[in-house]
């Protein structure tokens, strides 16, 4: 385990409108408002054609190829997760949403493209104090985060 403390920062309440696509305007208004680090809860609903990463297709091998899922039509959601800077210093969303429809629930990771269907809310608290990053990882080729 590797772990830093943090802080609590500026808290803030998003709602995100009909069409846009969760991580980029995430990423952007951290731009827009100096947030280099941050914790992330979700809820709303995600557009048909949203696109969840849903696992590797092999669960040790190497490389890891993710598995796509589409969404078929409009889905509940609910997620969490964090933003932390790259090694460029870019604003990194890592959460997982899970995506219900009536009985079926599928759960990813956002990155390929969540799209908003109405409207989702975010509550974004601000993490300062620590130098936490997403560096490369050679072994991997995942961006992980470095507390």
């Amino acid at each position: 385990m590797k772990y830093s403390e943090a802080t609590q920062g500026r808290i803030f309440i998003i709602r995100l409108e009909d069409g846009e696509i969760f991580h980029e305007q995430i990423e952007r208004f951290a731009k827009e408002q100096g947030i280099e680090r941050a914790y992330l809860n979700v809820v709303g609903g995600a557009d048909k054609g949203s696109r969840l990463v849903v696992g590797p297709e092999e669960s040790r091998s190497l490389p890891i190829n993710p598995m796509i899922h589409e969404l078929y039509d409009a889905h509940e959601v609910t997620g969490t997760g964090t933003l932390f800077p790259d090694e460029l210093g870019n604003p990194v969303v890592h959460l997982h949403m899970a995506c219900g429809r009536e009985e079926n629930t599928v759960t990813g990771c956002v990155r390929s493209g969540v799209r908003v269907w109405q409207v989702m809310e975010v509550v974004l608290i601000e993490l300062l104090g620590t130098n936490a990053a997403r560096l490369p990882d050679k072994a991997t080729g995942f961006k992980l985060l470095i507390p």
